[in-house]
């Protein structure tokens, strides 16, 4: 079904620490492109320029870019509220983004994002955001955030990369808790953007196909309702040409 005002649902797309925009588009390009072809994928980079080496230098040309800084163990963090309040403003002046997907350091991030808006500490005058693709997320440590993001279950449409080989797999798992009814797709490889197989394609691809049409049905419902609205407004009209006619 065509919709008058149809347009394609948008998705964030955050890199991992220490890389950039241009190389998380080329990771995901690995997916077949059948799977976000109904959506518009925005790949800006972090706020920081890389302030160490990073993990691609001599695979993917600089510059590298990072959200926010951390210390060893991930309790504490520098620059966090700036990023939030950066990322809030990009998602308020580009348009009302449906989802986010990110990667490792930017998975983290997301989903705090998705939690503060549910709690009302952000993006509140936004639509809320339906849907969440995540790569190797964790939970942030911090208790004064985590009773704040994470205090109720979040009810966004999920979808959680986890890998065998890699070594933030259970706070992927915990991250995955998170939320309410996650797809999970567990795959062999590491710290990564995983290339998928056949069934994993096809997993994603039945993920976001749902959305899409959950998507379309909710507009195919507000279209309805303006019609109507327009009918219940149009025998006024036409009572008062009426009355106009009569007068002169």
């Amino acid at each position: 079904m065509v919709f008058q005002n149809e347009k394609k649902m948008k998705i964030l797309c955050l890199h991992g620490f220490r890389t950039s925009g241009s190389f998380l588009k080329k990771q995901i390009s690995k997916w077949d492109p059948s799977i976000f072809h109904q959506f518009d994928l925005d790949f800006p980079d972090g706020i920081f320029p890389a302030k160490g080496k990073s993990d691609i230098e001599g695979i993917f040309p600089p510059p590298y870019f990072e959200w926010f800084q951390y210390n060893e163990d991930f309790t504490e963090y520098t620059n966090l509220e700036e990023c939030i309040s950066y990322l809030c403003e990009y998602i308020t002046s580009n348009g009302s983004f449906d989802g986010l997907l990110g990667f490792s350091q930017a998975s983290t991030l997301s989903a705090l994002l998705i939690g503060y808006q549910i709690q009302g500490k952000v993006l509140k005058e936004l639509p809320p955001l339906k849907l969440f693709v995540s790569i190797s997320g964790t939970k942030f440590r911090d208790p004064s955030i985590c009773q704040v993001a994470y205090k109720d279950t979040i009810k966004v449409k999920s979808v959680h990369f986890i890998g065998a080989k890699d070594w933030l797999r259970l706070p992927s798992e915990d991250l995955a808790t998170a939320f309410d009814n996650p797809l999970i797709i567990r795959h062999p490889q590491g710290h990564t953007v995983p290339r998928l197989d056949e069934e994993s394609t096809e997993k994603l691809r039945a993920w976001a196909t749902e959305i899409i049409q959950c998507n379309n049905r909710i507009l195919e419902k507000e279209e309805i309702k303006v019609d109507e609205e327009k009918k219940q407004e149009r025998p006024d009209k036409i009572d008062n040409q009426e009355q106009t006619t009569v007068l002169v």
